[in-house]
């Protein structure tokens, strides 16, 4: 009679196994093997697949040829596998990718633990040994044995094995929702990013937490603007503006920023720091991968001075940031890593304006920067509204995505995002600092109808006194001004009978005539590009031109006709505005 119940079958095998022992014949399962591949009638056959034998096992999983019990795994009695339990219990498929992995349950002590690995990792025996690191007893002796019996087991048990949706990100998943709200997904990112993924949920009471932030939300309105960015990272996408920065800065303590910034991470999770919001000294590619994990969610970065390398320079790519789109890298192996892309707020905090850590146009423009000084605070009462922001959050974030899946809501939204967008470019800024304050604007003009009721929003008035001007984004304005400070700080050079080694060149009246190669070397150690300089200065006659070049000829100390940029140092402009106050 065939014996077809797996436990049964295992647990009389085992018995045989134990009385060939005793009376001295080895290799009782290889003959009893050879014995029942031999019967000629499949009918008449054993079946010998073993079952997992596992001390609070998950599941019971047919194991095949491998032995598997508290003892660990292995076949044929002396090819081990794993010294302790171990095996697959769920399959994870990634929405965004494709991409299969493997959740395995493990035991040592007693306690049962998991891990999620990908089928890559499951599949080399030099990759297989990283799980060392996590607990699993894998070595270089082990490591084929034990890819073999996950592999074996994963086949045989197909369709027992659950298979579950998972997805290694948060922000908008198209034709699914917005993670980590969607039922029935599985988080398998990066272990790094697993604490983040936790911290977005809700703690507390919404009530509570609408009450303490309306508080906050009337303290400042800084403490607003940031509060409404927060809402504003979600509809980046849906709009179609391109991310943006936030930058909360100012030498003293006490002001209120860190606070500020909890505020702002308590619309989606647990605004502890350390948890959403974070400190840390990354490098870029590490800025761009939390950016691309948080998707559409705000990155929120507190004391961001401290993220400085070797050499005391600030590691934060503005500008690389502010592009949505990460570089494309290669692997180890010879492949292209998937390209990193996100649309979202980052909201920061510091000691300097962001805008004096980085150069070009393209950076400036993404950043609104906010000083926050003594009297005047972000947050008031910092203590006291920190400790209640940690009892109660995560409400406002998942109820404001609800609300903009409302019939017609979405095009509303852009339609009034159009408007404010329009009204802001009129003013004395720039297209792209006028994209990020029309989307606050919005967003601010949402949650006061949806969840303070106040009746108060923000105006394009308010938040325009926080936006570069037009001069103060443009690069050649930027040069402009430097090299007149340049010349400033320099005039001992420009003096007439210093030894030429010395000489940056002379100056005449409203004019300095800087030699071409200095002024060229004096350009790019401020971060202008020497030509693009010289042509911007060209078009707004700032220079004297001769024909088609940007120099003239003049005489330096004894030299006769040496190539010199002329520039003026004081506008038509600003001589009236002298004039006018020596009236007054």
């Amino acid at each position: 009679m065939a014996i077809r119940s797996p436990f049964d079958r295992d647990m009389a095998i085992r018995t045989m196994a134990d009385i060939a022992r005793n009376v001295g014949m080895n290799g009782f399962r290889k003959t009893l093997k050879a014995f029942i591949e031999s019967q000629e009638n499949p009918k008449d056959r054993i079946y010998i697949d073993s079952t997992t034998m596992f001390t609070g096992q998950p599941m019971e999983l047919n194991t095949g040829k491998w032995r598997a019990d508290d003892f660990g795994v292995s076949k044929d009695d002396d090819e081990m596998a794993c010294p302790h339990p171990i095996m697959p219990v769920e399959r994870l498929v990634n929405i965004d990718t494709g991409v299969e992995k493997l959740r395995i349950a493990f035991s040592k002590g007693k306690k049962w633990r998991e891990i999620i690995a990908s089928k890559q990792t499951l599949a080399s025996p030099n990759k297989i040994i990283e799980l060392a690191d996590q607990g699993i007893a894998v070595t270089s002796e082990n490591a084929r044995n034990l890819i073999k019996y996950i592999s074996d087991v994963e086949n045989i048990n197909y369709d027992i094995i659950p298979e579950k949706r998972s997805v290694g990100r948060l922000g908008y998943i198209d034709g699914e929702g917005f993670s980590p709200y969607v039922d029935g997904l599985v988080f398998d990112g990066d272990t790094c990013y697993r604490d983040m993924f936790q911290a977005i949920t809700s703690h507390g009471s919404g009530k509570e937490w609408t009450r303490i932030a309306a508080e906050c939300r009337s303290m400042s309105l800084t403490a607003r603007i940031v509060l409404a960015a927060s809402f504003a990272s979600v509809l980046v996408q849906p709009v179609g503006c391109l991310p943006f920065f936030v930058h909360l800065w100012g030498g003293e303590s006490g002001t209120g920023k860190t606070v500020g910034l909890m505020l702002a991470a308590s619309v989606w999770g647990n605004p502890v720091v350390g948890k959403y919001i974070k400190t840390f000294n990354a490098t870029e590619v590490g800025h761009e991968k939390t950016a691309a994990f948080l998707n559409s969610l705000p990155m929120m970065i507190d004391e961001l001075q401290l993220a400085r390398d070797a050499r005391g320079k600030i590691q934060f790519n503005v500008y690389a940031l502010a592009q949505g789109v990460g570089r494309t890298r290669g692997t180890k192996s010879g492949g292209v890593d998937k390209t990193p892309t996100w649309g979202n707020c980052i909201l920061t905090t510091g000691e300097s304006p962001l805008t004096t850590l980085t150069d070009g146009a393209g950076a400036l423009n993404r950043v609104i920067d906010i000083e926050c000084s003594p009297p005047g605070k972000v947050i008031s009462d910092g203590m006291r509204i920190a400790g209640e922001l940690k009892k109660h959050y995560g409400f406002a974030g998942k109820a404001f995505l609800k609300q903009l899946q409302t019939d017609g809501t979405a095009e509303a939204i852009v339609q009034r995002y159009q408007e404010l967008f329009r009204q802001l470019s009129e003013s004395d800024t720039t297209e792209k600092q006028a994209m990020a304050a029309a989307l606050i604007v919005v967003a601010d003009e949402l949650i006061t109808r949806w969840i303070f009721h106040d009746g108060r929003p923000m105006t394009v008035e308010q938040i325009s006194t926080f936006l570069q001007t037009k001069a103060a984004v443009s690069a050649g304005e930027r040069g402009y001004q430097y090299m007149r400070d340049w010349v400033a700080q320099n005039s001992a050079k420009f003096r007439k009978g210093i030894e030429s080694g010395d000489t940056f060149g002379v100056i005449e009246g409203d004019w300095a005539f800087i030699i071409s190669k200095v002024f060229g070397e004096a350009a790019e150690s401020g971060g202008f590009s020497r030509q693009a300089l010289l042509s911007y200065l060209k078009q707004k006659k700032l220079i004297q031109t001769r024909g088609k070049r940007y120099t003239v000829g003049k005489r330096v100390n004894s030299i006769v006709n040496t190539e010199c940029v002329a520039l003026l140092l004081v506008t038509p402009e600003e001589t009236e505005e002298v004039e006018g106050f020596e009236e007054i």
